[in-house]
């Protein structure tokens, strides 16, 4: 009895094109195509990917007149623009990132990405951004543009989902006890005026109307907290290292609090400070890779913890401390937590939060009072207002931990 030809088609495109005949056996259908149109583009989308077929370079260089490409040495590459094109067509956007990551993985596309079209044209992701910083320095002088364009449009979009949730933590924590009779509207008590008019709630217009509107007073200079972001450099924190440079940006961008971003290795700690006003400029001033070397990048930040108890050190790593005496760098930290400062390590703060790192040196640290954990970057601004409302660290990493 022959298969349904809705079903065959479904085992065709789970199987591939290996599957062809055979099922064309069972179908009744031997000698035609199983999949045509729509599925068939579909089909070869996926086998560009996932087929088991050996794959080189010059697979994605074949000519194929009318479709717009990129080129490389004189060479086209018509065929990533259409694979592009394809599928944008057939998948939702969460799956044509997983796509690409998978086409730059399983078929060593990363060279491609360097083509202006074809930057032009992908679907902008935190993996994405994260490949073309790692390899920013082979990227060619006429992609250049494109590449920090992808980067930028990356960046815009975490900025934008993060941004007002950092600003309302931090100023409330800081600001949460005072108030002024100063009218601004970025000072506005929202859950102080709501408390004190919910007796005001209007069922026809279904709203409170304030009577009595509440307002924090203005931070005094002096009293202002001081945020140092501590980036490890190595090629493995890149997509923690975008946000990490965003946290940054959006942390100097409140008057509330002093702000300085570094980024290390085992050789160099360079302080991007100045650069916080365009994340962008800020990631591309980091350079990915090499060795760590925790005590000098501590060293180097203690000159900014001039009040240690309003000092708070985010020590964004993975632990693997490759300079030789670590021991140095676990007593450096016993010193500034024993002075007041406050410490944390975030050591994963990609979409996923899956934390990858040393575990003997993170509970030795967490053991003294610098909790390390991962964490999604939505649970970040909890976490600041946590440690600037004076909350127990070891309290607040067990609940962003557990949640």
């Amino acid at each position: 009895m022959p298969i349904d030809p809705v079903q065959l088609a479904r085992w065709r495109l789970i199987l591939g094109k290996s599957a062809e005949e055979p099922l064309g056996k069972m179908g009744g259908c031997q000698g035609q195509p199983i999949l045509g149109g729509d599925q068939g583009e579909l089909d070869e989308a996926l086998e560009a990917i996932y087929s088991g077929d050996e794959m080189d370079r010059s697979d994605w260089e074949r000519a194929d007149t009318g479709m717009p490409h990129g080129t490389v040495k004189g060479r086209t590459f018509p065929k990533v623009a259409k694979w592009l094109d394809q599928i944008r067509t057939f998948f939702p956007k969460d799956v044509v990132v997983l796509l690409q990551k998978d086409a730059i993985e399983r078929r060593g596309l990363k060279e491609l990405l360097f083509e202006p079209e074809v930057l032009a044209n992908v679907e902008p992701s935190l993996d994405l951004a994260a490949t073309v910083l790692a390899m920013k320095n082979m990227v060619p002088e006429k992609a250049k543009s494109a590449a920090r364009d992808l980067v930028r449009r990356v960046v815009e979009d975490v900025r934008r989902r993060l941004e007002s949730q950092f600003t309302q933590a931090i100023r409330g924590a800081l600001q949460r006890n005072r108030h002024s009779p100063y009218r601004s509207l970025p000072n506005l008590d929202w859950p102080r005026t709501i408390r004190r008019n919910i007796k005001n709630y209007n069922p026809d217009l279904k709203t409170i109307v304030p009577e009595h509107i509440s307002f924090f007073g203005n931070q005094q200079r002096q009293n202002r907290w001081n945020i140092i972001i501590a980036m490890d450099q190595s090629g493995s924190m890149a997509s923690s290292l975008i946000y990490g440079g965003i946290m940054g940006a959006i942390l100097a961008s409140i008057g509330a609090v002093e702000t300085h971003v570094v980024a290390f290795n085992h050789e160099d700690v360079v302080d991007l400070t100045e650069h916080c006003s365009d994340p962008v400029d800020l990631l591309f001033g980091v350079q990915l890779g090499g060795a760590e070397d925790y005590w000098k990048a501590t060293c180097y930040c203690e000159r900014f913890m001039h009040t240690p108890a309003k000092t708070l050190y985010v020590l964004l790593a993975d632990l693997y401390d490759t300079s030789p005496n670590t021991k140095r760098f676990v007593k450096k930290m016993e010193f500034l937590l024993e002075s007041g400062v406050h410490a944390v390590g975030l050591l994963a703060i990609t979409d996923q939060g899956v934390p990858s790192y040393n575990q003997p040196l993170a509970e030795t640290l967490a053991g003294m009072g610098m909790p390390c954990f991962g964490c999604t970057p939505e649970r970040l601004p909890e976490l600041l207002a946590g440690v600037l409302r004076g909350q127990d660290m070891k309290a607040i990493a067990a609940k962003l931990a557990s949640s």
